[in-house]
């Protein structure tokens, strides 16, 4: 029988088997045992750190702070059921552990949940005891010693044994690990449900039971009886006879947006909401089951393929939605094909998730950035880890190949170089972490050192004390732009012009600045590492602004008819 620990876990959680390998970014290069081990140390510490301070906040007992906690989350994905059964088994345990005043490092390592490998360091969050940590473990664990949660797994890697779970695992895991929607009744790569791949993603489908009809292929006779490209643009003009889709679109040159990025284009975010007590609601949680289907991605809101309003202050539209105001024609005409994790090495194993066809579908505007896993990983030495310019030259070319074949005749493709990623320790690790802003005990130095420790950083290179490294580090990045430059400027392809861009952060956060906004603003909170949403935004501004100076024939017309489209079509069946 399987301990009640497994059991619980397992019944709301099947669709977050990947946070394991996929949520957390640049894991690819991580050996999956110690990832692992690594993450549940994290989330222990975190839920432990987020429990001790509600009872602060609210000057309440450890009980009730848990309670509070779990009042807090939906019932959707029966997390809220689930986490009142967790604190059932383990609250117990951790209100004997808060009661003597120990912090969340000590709780995890008395439950186990935080182990130190014999030759290993200690890892820890919080600064160490005023004791030894070892007379202050030993007691720690003389308080749980008889504990019968002791002798429960602290692993969740083999939920998917559960037979009626087993099925349904192995679909959801092969839809994200293939970048392809869950639910996609025609199997054209294009979906109405918005997670798991869906329309978060990818434009939404308007006839999952027909394959020949998807966001971005060339209208199929005009669309006069339907809509086979998805735009909302088909039927006949009354008046004169003539198909909408020819009188507004034809000659207006439609064309798609397709991302191939990492988390930062698939736009990774935890919300600061969930993990500080302080601002913790009814409402911090309400869009938890949407990201944990989205495997912590926000693409819906990402600076190259979002469709949603932004949350931000910052008011600036993705380039998919430029190019829909432009031309209204391009409407759902969009692919996030991005991965947590995803480097040049690892592309190929989810570029054919990339929908278009040569003969059928229009052009489209392909955006390559890759831009922090080829010079990022959390090993305890980095550099060895790190992509080569001639191992980036050889997957570079291999991807553009696969593209040349796939894409339709007068496409483009644009390059994206690396960011200097010294930005983040620089302006970062002084500042107090949204863990440790109550009481002023955790910077992102911290966060930094903890995660490094555990080998689960997402960029030990960058987010490190060692100015060395981080050196080396933005070095590699600069050896890897250049050849992608040389690539753009000497490489020529059938189907598509190749052109390259820098990441340039400098302008983004000199920009920023002048606006009166803090540098702190342009990295995600949480992680420590990642962009905002506003720099996202900064970005897609500063990217459209480049093409329309340097190549304004990659944006295509803009199409005179687009009010007449609003004015017969309003918003052409939304996204």
């Amino acid at each position: 029988m399987k301990p009640p620990w497994k059991i619980l876990m397992a019944t709301p959680l099947f669709f977050l088997l990947t946070l394991h390998t996929l949520a957390s970014p640049a894991y690819d290069h991580q050996p999956s045992t110690r990832r692992s081990k690594g993450q549940v140390c994290i989330g222990c510490v975190l839920v432990v750190s987020v429990i001790e301070q509600l009872a602060q906040v609210h000057n309440s007992t450890v009980q009730t702070s848990m309670e509070r906690l779990c009042s807090y989350l939906p019932e959707k994905l029966f997390l809220k059921t689930t986490c009142y059964l967790v604190v059932g088994i383990f609250g117990p345990d951790i209100i004997k552990l808060l009661r003597v005043d120990v912090n969340a490092d000590v709780v995890c390592h008395a439950l186990e949940f935080c182990k130190q490998d014999p030759g290993q360091p200690l890892c820890h969050l919080y600064p160490l005891p005023k004791e030894t940590w070892k007379l202050t473990l030993e007691k720690a664990r003389q308080i749980v010693k008889k504990s019968p949660t002791l002798t429960y797994s602290r692993s969740g890697s083999d939920i998917c044994s559960l037979p009626f779970l087993a099925k349904i695992c192995q679909r959801i895991k092969l839809a994200i690990q293939n970048s392809l929607p869950f639910k996609d009744v025609d199997s054209d790569k294009y979906s109405v449900f918005p997670t798991l791949r869906g329309s978060h993603w990818r434009g939404r489908d308007c006839n999952d039971s027909n394959k020949m009809a998807y966001p971005g292929r060339r209208p199929d006779n005009w669309d006069i009886h339907q809509d086979s490209n998805c735009n909302g643009i088909w039927g006949v003009d009354p008046k004169d006879g003539i198909p909408y889709e020819k009188k507004f679109c034809e000659g207006s040159q439609p064309r798609g947006i397709i991302l191939l990025g990492d988390s930062a284009g698939a736009h990774f975010h935890i919300p600061p909401d969930w993990i500080t007590a302080s601002q913790m609601s009814l409402k911090s949680f309400f869009n938890l089951p949407t990201a944990l289907t989205n495997e912590l991605d926000w693409p819906q809101l990402s600076g190259t393929t979002g469709f949603l309003d932004s949350t931000s202050r910052v008011k600036e539209n993705s380039i998919y939605l430029r190019l829909r105001k432009r031309n209204h024609c391009n409407h759902r005409d969009y692919q996030n094909i991005s991965r947590n994790g995803a480097s040049s090495q690892s592309l190929e194993k989810f570029i054919e998730s990339l929908s278009r066809n040569q003969l059928l579908d229009q052009p489209a505007i392909v955006i390559y950035a890759m831009i922090g896993n080829d010079v990022c990983n959390g090993k305890i030495d980095p550099v060895p880890g790190m992509t080569t310019p001639e191992k980036l030259y050889s997957k570079v070319m291999q991807t553009l190949q696969y593209l040349d074949s796939h894409l339709p005749n007068g496409s483009h493709v644009i390059l994206y170089g690396l960011p200097d990623g010294t930005f983040l320790w620089d302006n970062l690790h002084n500042r107090y972490h949204p863990l440790g802003q109550l009481n002023k005990d955790v910077t992102y130095a911290h966060l930094y050192s903890f995660l490094s420790c555990l080998q689960v950083s997402p960029c030990h290179g960058w987010m490190s004390s060692n100015k060395t490294l981080r050196t080396l580090t933005s070095e590699r990045a600069e050896q890897l732009s250049i050849t992608l430059k040389k690539i753009a400027t000497s490489q020529k392809f059938t189907n598509f012009n190749l052109f390259y861009m820098d990441f340039d952060f400098r302008e983004i956060t000199e920009e920023w600045q002048k606006s009166g906004g803090q540098l702190c603003q342009l990295i995600e909170p949480v992680d420590g590492f990642h962009p905002s949403e506003v720099a996202l935004q900064l970005l897609a501004d500063r990217f459209w602004k480049k093409v329309q100076l340097q190549w304004p024939q990659v944006l295509g017309k803009e199409n005179p008819f687009n009010l007449q489209i609003e004015q017969v079509f309003g918003d052409q069946g939304g996204h």
